[in-house]
């Protein structure tokens, strides 16, 4: 196309513009999703820990596409920290565990303790499974 006044050429581009998606808080706010806020997140658990930024831009980008691959327009918080806890635990197991602190609201040193031994029995169990010889692969 071109301008009618300055006789310059132009061109326009369509894009998908993704409906509002709804976060509905523990308290019953309502307030629109804001992957910057997820990443947030995400990025203080990581704080001082191996994982890259394009790292933690990826997750927040994959879960934001998988919330709104289920086509609604309101998701709990507590289904998006769902979402997080997984990916983080394989991630990062120190980032997960921080994460796990304010998601889970550990009140006190026996919850923290808790988790912290699932994570740890987790871990045993992979690590027994990743040594067991396979029947197939010889």
């Amino acid at each position: 196309r071109e301008c009618q006044e300055c006789r310059r050429r132009f061109t326009t581009y369509e894009r998908y513009e993704d409906p509002p998606l709804y976060v509905i808080k523990k308290d019953g706010r309502r307030e629109i999703f804001d992957r910057g806020k997820l990443v947030d997140g995400i990025t203080r658990a990581c704080q001082k820990r191996p994982v890259g930024r394009e790292t933690i831009e990826q997750l927040g980008y994959d879960i934001e596409r998988a919330l709104r691959d289920k086509l609604t327009d309101e998701v709990a918080s507590t289904h998006i920290g769902d979402l997080v806890m997984p990916r983080l635990r394989d991630l990062d197991e120190v980032a997960y565990v921080r994460f796990a602190s304010v998601y889970k609201e550990f009140r006190d040193l026996e919850s923290f303790k808790q988790e912290i031994e699932r994570l740890f029995l987790r871990s045993q169990q992979q690590r027994v499974e990743q040594e067991q010889p396979r029947l197939f692969d010889q």
